[in-house]
């Protein structure tokens, strides 16, 4: 009887999360740009995830999103906290509004019970940052970082090669890739405007290059940076054929480069741009007692990478490398939204957790912080 009683309470724990997980989700947008419609793509892909709400502070704006993807029955509100206020059983919000929004948009969720799915960059400053955090730890609440390339099994594959101890101990990472011409003003002017931006090229396509060498390495914790930025290409009027009117509104980093001291003896050699005169600033390359990795290139890295992860080592005496060879692709985008609403139905983990991703934003913060003061400064992350 006793194994029966086991039986029947294993069934009713297992159709719990049957029902659960059958649920359909209720969430909302904040933010209809150009980013937001990747969010919309995606979610009308889920069987199990109702569209219910938009939100955009331009009148008109997330009504006509709607009426573009077919979004039926969703309510439209022109803020975060007016859908807040309004949507009373929203299950989940994706944040996709332009960089100095996130904190507060994210607060505002965070603080009305609801879980989060927040684009990258995490934040503008490290105390914003901070500040999101603690809505997370007081609501209890699920808060991911909308990192792409985290669900690649190319991207996986440099912390398994990492964590398999096949380099020996690693001292030295360098970052490396970055776009020759390719300052994002086709999207307005929101990404290089220091009111709507924040931050240039170091948050918007640094952050990715620092998550996939941070996360290879097991996030180690920051602890100095010495940081420079430009915006050299962001200020000149010829840079935009047509519209030289950008130039004078252009207020961030359009390259930027740090060199970052992490726990446990590991070197950071740190370098992106959003515009150069250079194809590339060369590989991104981890360095180990035991081997080396070189990860081949990409303008943003923001998803695959297109050519193979090579390993140099010494065997026998001999010095070899080898490429290891590239898994297929799939829809990132997708599947990091189908973890965050995932992760909602089952209460699991978030994929991206902000414990992590404060590290990356912290040297951001240094980089910025240390050019401005045109000296290198010690990183302090306060306590959540």
């Amino acid at each position: 009887m006793a194994n029966a009683a086991g039986l029947d309470a294993f069934k009713e724990i297992h159709e719990t999360e049957k029902k659960a997980a059958g649920k359909k989700l209720k969430v909302g947008i904040i933010g209809t740009g150009w980013i937001a419609e990747c969010h919309a793509e995606c979610y009308q892909k889920m069987d199990d995830v109702e569209i219910v709400a938009l939100a955009d502070l331009i009148p008109g704006k997330a009504q006509a999103f709607a009426e573009r993807f077919g979004i039926t029955g969703a309510r439209i509100y022109e803020s975060d906290e007016a859908m807040l206020a309004g949507e009373k059983e929203l299950d989940g919000v994706s944040i996709c509004t332009y960089n100095c929004q996130h904190a507060p948009c994210a607060i505002h969720a965070l603080d009305a019970g609801v879980n989060v799915m927040l684009e990258k960059p995490f934040t503008v400053t490290l105390d914003e940052a901070i500040e999101v955090m603690r809505a997370e730890k007081r609501s209890g609440k699920l808060l991911t970082i909308g990192f792409q390339p985290r669900m690649s099994e190319n991207m996986r594959m440099i912390k398994k090669i990492v964590q398999s101890g096949e380099l020996g101990k690693v001292y030295y990472i360098q970052s490396g890739g970055g776009r020759r011409r390719g300052i994002p003003t086709p999207f307005g002017t929101s990404f290089i405007e220091k009111s709507t931006g924040g931050i240039g090229a170091v948050g918007d396509i640094g952050t990715y290059s620092l998550d996939m060498l941070l996360g290879a390495v097991g996030y180690p914790k920051p602890l100095t940076v010495t940081g420079y930025t430009s915006d050299f290409f962001g200020k000149d009027p010829d840079y935009y054929p047509g519209h030289p009117e950008y130039a004078d509104k252009f207020g961030v980093d359009d390259f930027a480069a740090g060199f970052i001291r992490l726990e446990g003896g590991i070197i950071l050699d740190f370098r992106i741009s959003w515009a150069m005169n250079m194809d590339t600033p060369g590989d991104a390359i981890i360095l180990g007692t035991k081997g080396g990795l070189r990860i081949p290139s990409t303008d943003c890295w923001n998803g695959e990478f297109d050519k193979p992860l090579t390993i140099y080592k010494t065997v026998c005496g001999e010095e070899i490398e080898y490429e290891v060879p590239l898994k297929p692709t799939k829809d990132l985008f997708f599947e990091k939204l189908r973890s965050f609403v995932d992760a909602i139905q089952t209460g699991g983990a978030p994929s991206v957790p902000s414990g992590e991703i404060v590290y990356n934003q912290a040297i951001i913060d240094g980089i910025v912080r240390s050019a401005a003061l045109g000296k290198e400064i010690t990183i302090d992350i306060p306590e959540v």
